[in-house]
């Protein structure tokens, strides 16, 4: 990596941090130091945020041709640098490389291929009743963003700022930061005026806090945990900013009675394990007919013994670590309380995979004849474990579904369309796909209840970052 990984990235150059405090980046397949970054003040922040001030107003007033141009470029850099992006996402975070370059990298660039194509088309006036409504950048976006996607959740956001005409300040997770970091190089050779993109590492209660309560911010979105989200709510409050929020999951897959339940069921296991199991929308509860309970666990049985565990650099490996010592630490003790609360272990359990003594990695789990009442049912574990539920008819497995704080995805596996439809529709979930339908990046994605509030991706992602105008007395 050629950048100092100890610098900042304000008002169009590289800075040393205000005070040096240094932080450890690890790989968590070796579970050793392999960068360090600075971990960031609100003095650095203070500065970010003036650079973003200042260039907030010309900025705002380019043209979509402009902005076009230089969403563009930030493509074209985004696609030049791809392998180098999804090594350092594999390195900093785990994730198997096969998947870094298929998934991670390239969704990340999906987004600002979204942007491009949304601002081409994005009437910002329009006449309505006696006057006009006119869409305008609502200003400087504080961007707080997670490492479990490092870069789709950066992009899910700068994206559609920097296509409606905002200015940025950017905090990636300070666990998975040099992609981010990467990503600031592309956005700098792209040449945005100075002070359009800014990133400055840190931890949440100094730097994201930091954002969260600047009165010159005019909006935070944030992605992680739903406590961090209400820390995130509380301080924005005292300045009456946007906050855009997506959150915790504990999303639920109806696998309806006429289903092809083994498929459905080896899916779901797959789906459920993706990227070691650290996504918030992950189906983590399969809800399953009672009566096909044996048929059920044979066939998680055999999707479990068909995931690669290894090296994440190694194109073979289906699944690495999970991304910190922390992590490895909760999702035990989450497993173990599975056990202690008398669900079925169905596969895996706690302890290391056998041959992986070191990195952090975790046995794939699946527990059986889970209740609702169960922590493995009730709690984001944000890892590789699967909690099945049963059901006896179709109102019970809704209200099973819905019974949850969280609401930011659903799964519903049948092949009559419409009864997964209706089903569908009495899910409360921001999304909800259908049969194992793919990502669709114009979708709207974002979260009912303790999920959020707010939309990311597509128009809906778009327009999250523009304020509503109306100029009366201007003609009929």
């Amino acid at each position: 990596m050629t950048m100092n990984t100890l610098q900042f990235y304000i008002d169009g150059a590289w800075v040393d941090p205000v005070a040096p405090r240094n932080l450890e980046v690890v790989n968590p397949a070796t579970e050793e130091s392999f960068a360090r970054i600075s971990l960031g003040s609100p003095e650095d922040v203070e500065r970010a945020v003036r650079a973003a001030r200042r260039a907030f107003p010309a900025y705002a007033a380019t043209s979509v041709q402009e902005r076009l141009g230089w969403l563009e470029r930030i493509v074209a850099g985004f696609r030049a640098r791809l392998p180098e992006l999804a090594r350092a996402m594999t390195m900093e975070m785990g994730a198997p490389i096969t998947f870094s370059t298929e998934r991670q990298a390239t969704v990340a660039l999906f987004h600002f291929e979204e942007a491009l194509r949304v601002l081409a088309g994005y009437p910002f006036e329009e006449r309505m009743g006696g006057g006009i409504v006119r869409r305008e950048p609502i200003g400087v976006c504080g961007l707080i963003t997670p490492w479990n996607w490092p870069l789709n959740q950066v992009a899910s956001k700068v994206a559609p700022a920097l296509a409606t005409g905002c200015t940025v300040v950017l905090k990636p997770s300070e666990i998975a930061p040099l992609s981010s970091l990467l990503f600031a190089q592309i956005v700098h050779e792209a040449g945005l005026p100075p002070g359009v993109f800014n990133l400055v590492n840190g931890d949440g209660p100094t730097v994201g806090e930091a954002i969260a309560a600047h009165p010159a911010i005019d909006m935070v979105s944030f992605t992680g945990s739903t406590g961090a989200g209400v820390r995130v709510a509380k301080l924005a409050a005292d300045t009456v900013k946007r906050v855009a929020q997506e959150l915790g999951g504990k999303s639920a897959n109806i696998i309806l009675p006429d289903a092809d339940i083994r498929a459905a069921v080896v899916a779901g296991v797959h789906a459920c394990n993706t990227n070691a199991g650290q996504n918030c929308q992950s189906p983590t509860r399969m809800l399953v007919p009672r009566d096909r309970r044996d048929e059920v666990f044979a066939a998680a049985r055999d999707a479990v013994a068909a995931i690669r565990l290894g090296d994440p650099m190694d194109p073979a490996s289906s699944m690495g670590p999970l991304v910190s010592q922390a992590q490895f630490d909760k999702v035990q003790q989450l497993i173990q309380s599975g056990v202690d609360e008398g669900a079925t272990l169905v596969a895996g359990g706690t302890g290391r995979p056998r041959g992986l003594e070191r990195g952090y990695y975790v046995r794939p789990t699946v527990f059986g004849d889970v209740t609702p009442d169960m922590r493995i049912a009730r709690e984001e574990i944000f890892g590789p474990v699967l909690s099945i539920m049963s059901y006896d008819d179709e109102d019970q497995a809704i209200a099973i579904a819905n019974d949850t704080p969280f609401g930011l995805a659903g799964f519903v596996q049948s092949p009559d369309l419409e009864r997964a439809r209706r089903v569908a529709n009495a899910i409360r979930a921001g999304r909800v796909y259908l049969n194992g339908a793919p990502f669709d990046r114009s979708l709207p994605f974002g979260g009912y209840k303790q999920s959020g509030n707010g939309r990311e991706f597509g128009v809906f992602g778009f327009e999250e970052y523009l304020e509503v105008k109306a100029i009366l007395g201007y003609g009929n």
